[in-house]
């Protein structure tokens, strides 16, 4: 049972390590990050139920069926704030006061991993409603979402902190960005599972497309910025 949730989590944490070989993060870096993702998947989790004592807390499978409108309103304005709000204000909170956190790169490796934690108690809840093969397909897949996601404001907010710019700032932008098309995915996905399949690829897609040329370009970077002579 555990083998859907564990292989995958192996996979992309290497996958991740690999992209930053350069500069490569420590290991002990990464794992507290891993376990941030797993406590931010509490910390959603204990949002919802407030939402909940609020009389905000729906059933997002019914609202699907029932009513498009308020599916789209409760993508937006909760499932993709309430997931990302629990990443980032960790990442801000620990993953900043690394002493490794030394170049832009970082802020996207360090989001993934906690994206990746994250999705991983997530698939865990999901087991138990999964065939063996689907739980294969959403332990390789689920993650991808969360690690996208996350790296939009890990992105923003790694800049802004390494050119010592306002944190606050780019972290409300980033958040902003990574909630809306957080929800926007969900609604897509769970409005029609079947026939809005090819558009919440697409969409996935063009994310992962924009993170891989710009992972690309900050390694780049990061190894001129090592060849460069010391200044005197």
């Amino acid at each position: 049972m555990i083998l859907p949730i564990l292989i995958p989590v192996i996979f992309w944490a290497y996958y991740h390590y690999h992209k930053d070989r350069h500069l490569p993060e420590p290991p002990a870096n990464l794992l507290i990050c891993l376990m941030l993702g797993v406590f931010a998947s509490f910390l959603a989790g204990w949002c919802y139920e407030l939402l909940g004592v609020f009389g905000l807390r729906f059933d997002a499978v019914a609202l699907a069926d029932s009513n498009p409108a308020a599916l789209f309103a409760y993508s937006m304005l909760a499932i993709g704030p309430v997931e990302e709000l629990g990443k980032l204000l960790l990442f801000v909170a620990v993953v900043l006061r690394f002493k490794a956190f030394d170049e832009p790169l970082d802020g996207i490796i360090y989001a993934s991993f906690i994206g990746l934690g994250f999705a991983a108690i997530e698939n865990v809840y999901y087991l138990q409603y999964l065939t063996p093969l689907e739980s294969v397909a959403r332990g390789f897949a689920g993650p991808v979402t969360h690690i996208l996601f996350a790296s939009i404001w890990g992105h923003w907010i790694s800049t802004a902190h390494l050119q010592g710019r306002s944190v606050l700032a780019a972290s409300i932008a980033g958040f902003a960005l990574a909630a809306g098309l957080h929800g926007l995915y969900d609604f897509i996905v769970l409005l029609n599972p079947t026939h809005a399949l090819p558009i919440a690829a697409a969409l996935i897609a063009a994310i992962w497309i924009w993170r891989l040329k710009l992972m690309h370009l900050l390694h780049l970077d990061a190894v001129r910025e090592s060849e460069r002579p010391p200044r005197d």
